[in-house]
């Protein structure tokens, strides 16, 4: 991971670029003045005038501010004072600047956020009674209020997959602070065992592809036997360690973990090998669609924020062991095991309260938002569904995956609703 100055440092580096040219010495000079905020010049993207990674002074606790604070990263993409503003509520780690497709679209400004306790966003001791949605979303405030003091534009929130769920429960505790929420590819979870996903991989797709995958699961499972020792050479040549969970059950967790990852992530059906190619082949496909990695020790401890997140409120899903009666070794079949893996010293606490809250909300007075969704992605199971009363724009692309979901894939039909949408209710023109 690459590490940044020590903030003194980064503070010094910063007061020295007034001796150095600038592209824009007017946003500088707004910048220096925002409270909470140290920033460093990087490249800009082309098409922009200038670029910052910044450094956002954030509160440990919003509700009491004396417990502590952290430093939040935080990448700015700065097109114009005049120009709308784009906040993108990122679910995970932020490492580089990125431009989102709708910050081109609109030709607007953006602030890209990465979310509390990911990458450099961490307090120095992890207490997770903090890492919460009320919190997260506290922070996403805190920056529109700062913000808000130079870009007094119109505003618009967006966030892919967790980020998209980041915008929605942003939207729910803050709904004044943006004009649009544009969601991508974003689950809203019920239940910390979704059984949603069991229906969609029920029913995706057609009868004969489901057919074939569920045979490279039963075939990986009934030659445990010769996979096992193979596996143990590929985790060893690759350095993976398994002490969280052991390297059987990891298998076993890649043989359930298939299907939901072949359906998210658009694999194609003609690859699937039938009963016709080695072994060794049936065992490289299934890997290059559920890596055993994601079980590994570095893998989980990496997503340890992600994860206590699903167990407390955000829920997620178990995978389905009926089918697989008397082949499953490691793992229990009932209940079902859990994709959660919660850090050490935590246990799930989820109560559905708080998603339950805001579906309701949504339905009720969830206005201005557009979900774009593939319904070839299995996250498509638990999207957010129209109710019909309010002006929210759904997208459910045809034979569209979690990755591909994006305004670039749209249909002619669909981008210009969705650009006609955006200039309504914004009240601006979009090339």
């Amino acid at each position: 991971m690459k590490h940044l100055l020590p903030l003194t440092l980064f503070f010094i580096f910063v007061v020295g670029l007034s001796a150095q040219p600038v592209a824009s010495p007017n946003i500088e000079a707004a910048l220096f003045n925002l409270p909470d905020v140290i920033f460093k010049k990087i490249e800009s993207p082309e098409g922009f005038e200038a670029a910052y990674e910044l450094k956002v002074r954030q509160p440990l606790d919003h509700k009491h501010p004396d417990k502590g604070h952290f430093y939040q990263r935080v990448f700015l993409t700065h097109k114009g004072f005049d120009r709308t503003t784009v906040i993108c509520t990122e679910g995970y780690e932020r490492p580089t600047n990125r431009v989102y497709e709708l910050t081109r679209l609109l030709n607007a400004n953006q602030l890209d956020v990465e979310h509390r306790y990911f990458g450099e966003s961490k307090p120095e001791k992890f207490d997770y009674q903090y890492l919460n949605l009320e919190q997260a979303t506290a922070d996403l405030h805190h920056i529109n209020e700062v913000f808000r003091e130079i870009y007094k534009g119109k505003w618009v929130s967006t966030g892919i997959s967790k980020g998209g769920q980041t915008t929605i429960y942003y939207r729910y505790f803050y709904p004044a602070d943006v004009d649009v929420s544009v969601s991508y590819v974003a689950p809203l979870n019920l239940e910390l065992e979704e059984k949603r996903i069991y229906t969609f991989l029920d029913t995706v797709g057609s009868a004969e592809c489901r057919a074939k995958v569920k045979a490279v699961q039963m075939r990986m499972l009934k030659n445990r036997t010769e996979v096992l020792p193979k596996l143990q050479w590929y985790a060893k040549g690759a350095g993976w360690k398994f002490s969280r969970i052991n390297l059987e059950q990891a298998f076993e967790y890649v043989v359930l973990e298939y299907p939901f990852s072949f359906w998210q992530l658009g694999h194609d059906c003609s690859k699937i090998p039938g009963d016709n190619v080695t072994l060794d082949s049936a065992m490289s496909h299934i890997l290059s669609v559920s890596n055993i990695d994601f079980f590994s020790d570095e893998q989980i401890t990496g997503y340890h924020s992600h994860f206590y997140q699903a167990g407390d409120e955000m829920g997620y899903y178990s995978y389905r062991t009926d089918e697989f009666k008397g082949l499953l070794k490691a793992l229990p079949m009932k209940p079902n095991p859990s994709a959660i893996f919660m850090p050490p010293g935590t246990a799930t606490s989820f109560d559905g309260e708080l998603p339950r809250k805001v579906a309701k909300w949504l339905d009720d007075w969830g206005n201005n938002f557009i979900y774009i969704n593939g319904n070839s992605d299995t996250w498509s199971a638990t999207a957010v569904r129209p109710s019909g009363k309010t002006n929210a724009v759904f997208f459910f692309m045809p034979k569209t995956d979690h990755g591909r979901a994006r305004i670039k894939n749209m249909t002619k039909v669909e981008r210009e609703k969705l650009v006609g949408t955006l200039e309504q209710w914004l009240g601006m023109e979009i090339e």
